[in-house]
């Protein structure tokens, strides 16, 4: 099935320009992206206009195009920062690697986001992927803290997600996020201080979900972190009723053009997929269907009851040590073999750089749905670089186990479910 995108051409003229990008700096276009793929590759590769809003503070705020919207024109809000705007003694001249920052439902740009990553050793961008930018000054985990931008693209809520589905691809919301993010991309490796060979994303809630599409369409990237965003959302998540609503056209055709399943077996960099065992949106069952569909070097950080949230999201320790790894910078996280059962006792074969402290065996018999059941633990042993556990009893539904290592980074095996 095809879809004919009519787009806009449009020009706008912005402070600052940066050089147009070299064919190194091209997005090379994956024969495992599906010929409905809607956005147009060669054109986000480009770094858009650009002009800074505050290029004086410890993190600094701009405007950049992004794509037409209703026919007109549109920018994004975004935060930036480096170890060198957020401290003076910052060595000067040094190329950073950078990370681009991609917000979920109900979010915004980040300014404390962008910082944390700087204050790593990192370029950051964070931007809005709403037509907002958030009130300087304000709490901008409140909703309520934030302004709509005249010229900015679709707003986030459901009914631009789901309800728009009849419009053409380019006036729809995924079309205009994953565009933006990708934008971004582009923006932040043409900057003078950035070391472009040495990019990753991580999104969280939403920014999960884009950055299993981004990962997949953009290929330049080195590593990707989604937090709890995954694809086959049609199969089980929280927005079933949003599918039932739909015509089975319209389904199918939200399927084809924005589900991750669809972008996912594009994914050519390594990706850590960060979840928890009961997240409301992105149940385990379709998380792992998402997990199976990258070709690609990848691994899981699955916990017990992890909290979904923007600072739940971005806190755990592993998104930042497998980008630094995959980006020349620190040790790797342990890497676990596919758990068998032998002699009533699983066994995994472990990798790992760093010394463990501990393993566990995590299990649920509940029969409620996958994503509201009660999880029991049981440590397991570590020998060498095997780690076995007495098997989970027979009646057990979703079974799983756990390696940390002495940095307290945790890894998970692929999540068993019956």
């Amino acid at each position: 099935m095809r879809w004919r995108l009519k787009v806009s051409v449009f020009c706008v003229l912005f402070v600052s320009v940066p050089l147009i990008a070299s064919a190194a700096d091209a997005i090379v276009r994956s024969a495992r992206l599906p010929e409905t793929t809607p956005w147009d590759l060669k054109q986000l590769s480009e770094p858009p206009k650009f002009e800074w809003i505050d290029e004086k503070s410890s993190v600094r705020s701009l405007f950049y195009t992004s794509e037409p919207y209703g026919g007109k024109a549109t920018r994004v809000f975004a935060y930036y920062a480096t170890p060198a705007t957020l401290s003076e003694t910052a060595k000067r001249g040094e190329k950073y690697p950078a990370v681009v920052l991609i917000h979920g439902g109900g979010g915004t740009a980040f300014r404390e986001w962008a910082e944390l990553w700087a204050k790593r050793g990192y370029a950051a961008i964070a931007m809005d992927l709403a037509g907002h930018r958030p009130i300087e000054g304000q709490n901008a985990h409140q909703p309520n803290n934030r302004t709509r931008l005249p010229d900015g693209g679709p707003n986030q809520g459901d009914d631009e997600k789901f309800g728009s589905i009849d419009k053409p691809p380019t006036e729809q919301w995924s079309y205009h996020a994953v565009a933006a993010a990708i934008r971004a991309h582009s923006l932040i490796r043409s900057f003078p201080e950035v070391n472009a060979e040495q990019t990753a994303v991580t999104g969280i809630s939403w920014g999960g979900y884009l950055t299993c599409i981004v990962s997949g369409v953009d290929s330049r990237f080195k590593a990707a972190v989604p937090v709890y965003g995954c694809g086959f959302l049609h199969d089980n998540s929280v927005w079933l009723p949003r599918y039932e609503k739909m015509s089975a056209e319209q389904r199918q055709r939200w399927v084809t053009l924005w589900d991750p399943s669809k972008y996912l077996p594009a994914v050519s960099m390594p990706i850590l997929f960060v979840n928890g065992t009961n997240d409301f949106a992105y149940p385990l069952d379709s998380y792992m269907k998402s997990f199976d569909a990258v070709p690609a070097k990848k691994q899981l950080r699955v916990s017990v009851n992890l909290p979904h949230g923007h600072p739940p999201g971005w806190a755990p320790p592993e998104i930042a040590l497998f980008i630094d790894h995959h980006l020349g910078r620190g040790a790797a996280l342990p890497s676990l073999a596919d758990p068998q059962i032998q002699n009533g006792r699983v066994q995994v074969t472990v990798k790992s750089a760093t010394k463990l402290k501990q393993a566990a065996l995590h299990y649920t018999t509940d029969g409620d749905a996958i994503n509201k059941r009660t999880w029991k633990a049981v440590t397991a042993t570590i020998e060498g670089d095997n780690i076995t556990a007495e098997a989970a009893p027979a009646e057990a539904r979703v079974w799983f186990l756990t390696v940390t290592d002495e940095r307290d980074a945790l890894i998970s095996s692929r999540i068993v479910i019956r």
